[in-house]
């Protein structure tokens, strides 16, 4: 009977470390797939330079656009913090939403090879940037539901383990579009 205090010991100690070990690895997690998103988002951020290079000749009355795009790239590149990156990235995204419709008003830019590859660039690394921004989410939901939940939450309270925030849609991309088909 001497033995049973040690088992019990043995295992609150194994408990004690393998939930400790788990929210390590979730936080490790989560910095893990925002650095997947960076790694995206600064690919998006040096093609759209080249973008801006070649549509700009074509574009002579469509500055305002170009000069949005140029601005908006600055403050994503700029942007710190998960909340304000976001913002950032998503007037971003609205940017270039913009300027891809400037450019299918234009024929000649439509047809230019090195804009059609440029174009193919950039919603390739959209829809990478989307996959990274789903899975960072995910890992922020599991990391978040650990911490939060019994018996994890007392170690996740004793070793500061604070929630982590989501990558989180802007508000334009909420909205319900409005369809005109008139």
């Amino acid at each position: 009977m001497h033995w049973i205090p040690a088992i019990v010991a043995v295992a609150v100690v194994a408990w004690f470390v393998g939930t400790y070990n788990r929210l390590v690895r979730l936080r490790n997690q989560i910095r893990n797939a925002w650095h997947q998103i960076e790694v995206q988002l600064k690919r998006r951020h040096d093609l759209i330079p080249n973008l801006v290079e070649v549509v700009k000749d074509y574009m002579s009355y469509e500055q305002e656009t170009l000069k949005r795009v140029i601005e908006a790239r600055g403050a994503a590149i700029s942007a710190t913090g998960t909340a304000a990156q976001a913002k950032a990235e998503n007037a971003l995204s609205e940017s270039l939403k913009s300027l891809f419709a400037v450019v299918e008003s234009y024929p000649d830019l439509k047809a230019d090879r090195n804009v059609a590859s440029l174009q193919e660039e950039l919603t390739g690394t959209e829809n990478k940037i989307s996959f990274a921004r789903q899975y960072y989410n995910d890992s922020v939901m599991t990391y978040n539901n650990t911490i939060q939940s019994i018996p994890s939450n007392v170690i996740a309270s004793v070793f500061d383990f604070s929630p982590s925030e989501y990558f989180a849609a802007g508000e334009e991309d909420k909205a319900v579009p409005k369809a005109d088909l008139r």
